[in-house]
C-alpha cells in the first residue's frame, strides 16, 4: 500500500490522474527513437491526515538528476533577474557580509549565487546533476556534487556551517522529505535563516496548472502542510511572500524554532487564513480539480484540430517538463505540433518524450514562418513573446494553453 512520504498514512484518495506519462526531462536522442519508451503512471494523491499532495517515487532522484540532465537555470533571463533582486533584498535585510556563508541546494549551473559572489560573500552550491555542476565551477563556484540531506549536511557542515541557505524549487523534488529537511536543521547557524521558494499548491488548483504535475516532482505544497513538516524538523516559518515565478510560488523565510530574536510576522496567519479560506485546510477541498483539468484538454484539441482543418500551422516555442506533461496527457503528436523550438543547446536536436516531437533552434520558427505559437512554459509568456515579437510581421499570434486557452493578441 502507498504511504505518505512525510506522516506515513495511507494513500487512498486521488487528487488528479493523468494517465500514464514518461519522464518529463528525458529528451530523446536521434538514434533512440526505435527503442522502446517507458511510460510510468502520473497520478497524485492527497494524504487524508497531513494534506500533502504526492506522486509515488517511480524513478530515483539518482536516475532523474544525473550527468545529462537537461536545466540550465541561467537560459532564462528573468530568472537571471529574479536571482539578482533576491540577492540584493537578502543582503540588505539580513545584513549579510563578506565573513558569512551562503549555501545553495539544488544550485544548479551558479545562477544565484554568482551574485553573493560578485558581492564579495562566501558561496557554496550543493547540486547532484554533475553536468550542471560544472558549469557552475566554470564560473568559479564552488560547489558540491551530491544528494542534500541529513548526511550530507553532517558532513559539510563542520566547515560550511550555513548563515543564510536556500532551496529555490527543490523541496518537491525529494522523496525522503524528512530527510531533506533535517538536513537543513543540521547546517543552519543557530541565528541563520532559510529561504524556501516552490510553487503555491493553491495556484496550481486555481489556475489549472496540471501540466506542473511530473515525475520529478514528487510533492505539491500548500503553506499550512509545509510549515506542519518543518515543525517537526524544529523549523518554524516567520515570514512569507507571494511571487510571480513559476505561475505563482511562495517564498518561506525560516528559523530554528529556538532563535526568537525573528518574531513571526502577519504574513504568516493571513496566508493560512487564505488557504482555510480555498478549502485546502479540509480534504474536501481537494476534490474537484480534474473535471478542469479535462476542459483544458478538450479545448486545445479542440483548437489544433480546428487549425489542421483550415490549413494553417502551429508550432511549439519551449520543451519544458510542463509541455511534456501537457502534450502527453492531451495526446498531442506531430499531426497536431509539427515541432517546438528551445533556447537550450542541450535540447535542440532531440525529440520531446513520449510525443517524439522534434526541438529546434528558435530561428527554425523564422524559417517555417507558422501562423500559431503555442507557448508551453507558459509562465514565461511574457519573456517568450517580447523575444519573439517580429512573428507577428507575417500574422503569427501566440496561445497560451494555462490556466485556459488563449489566443494572443
Amino acid at each position: 500500500m502507498l504511504t505518505c512520504r512525510f506522516c506515513g498514512t495511507a494513500l487512498k484518495h486521488t487528487f488528479v490522474d493523468l494517465g500514464c506519462s514518461p519522464i518529463a526531462n528525458e529528451f530523446i536522442k536521434l538514434e533512440a527513437l526505435s527503442q522502446m519508451e517507458p511510460f510510468y503512471p502520473l497520478r497524485a494523491y492527497v494524504c487524508e491526515q497531513c494534506l500533502l499532495v504526492q506522486i509515488p517515487p517511480e524513478r530515483t532522484p539518482q536516475n532523474l538528476f544525473n550527468a545529462e540532465y537537461p536545466y540550465f537555470s541561467s537560459i532564462s533571463e528573468s530568472w537571471l533577474s529574479h536571482a539578482r533582486k533576491y540577492t540584493r533584498m537578502m543582503i540588505e535585510r539580513f545584513g549579510i557580509t563578506p565573513d558569512q556563508r551562503v549555501v545553495e541546494v539544488a544550485s544548479n549551473d551558479g545562477y544565484l549565487l554568482q551574485y553573493f559572489k560578485e558581492a564579495g560573500i562566501s558561496v557554496l552550491g550543493i547540486e547532484p546533476a554533475a553536468n550542471c555542476a560544472q558549469a557552475a565551477q566554470d564560473k568559479g563556484i564552488p560547489t558540491e556534487v551530491r544528494f542534500f540531506g541529513n548526511l550530507t549536511a553532517r558532513a559539510l557542515t563542520p566547515q560550511h556551517a550555513a548563515d543564510l541557505m536556500i532551496a529555490n524549487n527543490v523541496l518537491a523534488h525529494v522523496p525522503d522529505i524528512n530527510d531533506f529537511v533535517e538536513g537543513f536543521r543540521i547546517m543552519l547557524k543557530p541565528k541563520g535563516v532559510i529561504t524556501f521558494e516552490f510553487p503555491h499548491l493553491l495556484n496550481l488548483i486555481t489556475r489549472n496548472e496540471f501540466d506542473t504535475i511530473y515525475h520529478e516532482h514528487y510533492s505539491y505544497l500548500s503553506f499550512t502542510t509545509t510549515e506542519t513538516v518543518l515543525a517537526a524538523h524544529d523549523l518554524t516559518i516567520f515570514d512569507v511572500e507571494e511571487i510571480p515565478s513559476h505561475g505563482g510560488s511562495l517564498r518561506l523565510y525560516v528559523r530554528h524554532t529556538g532563535n526568537e530574536d525573528l518574531p513571526v510576522g502577519a504574513s504568516v496567519g493571513a496566508l493560512k487564513a487564505k488557504e482555510e479560506e480555498a478549502g485546502l485546510t479540509h480534504l474536501e477541498g481537494y476534490s474537484g480539480f480534474e473535471p478542469r483539468v479535462k476542459k483544458v484538454k478538450r479545448d486545445l484539441l479542440k483548437f489544433l484540430i480546428a487549425v489542421q482543418e483550415e490549413g494553417k500551422t502551429v508550432v511549439g516555442y519551449g520543451a519544458p517538463a510542463k509541455g511534456n506533461t501537457l502534450l502527453n496527457y492531451c495526446g498531442v503528436r506531430t499531426d497536431l505540433l509539427e515541432y517546438t523550438v528551445d533556447r537550450s543547446p542541450h535540447k535542440q536536436g532531440k525529440f520531446m518524450p513520449g510525443t517524439h516531437i522534434p526541438i529546434h533552434a528558435p530561428d527554425r520558427i523564422r524559417e517555417t514562418k507558422p501562423d500559431y505559437l503555442l507557448i508551453l512554459p507558459w509562465n514565461l509568456k511574457t519573456e517568450i513573446m517580447d523575444q519573439m515579437k517580429d512573428v507577428t510581421e507575417w500574422g503569427a499570434r501566440f496561445v497560451i494553453p494555462i490556466p485556459e486557452l488563449k489566443i494572443l493578441p
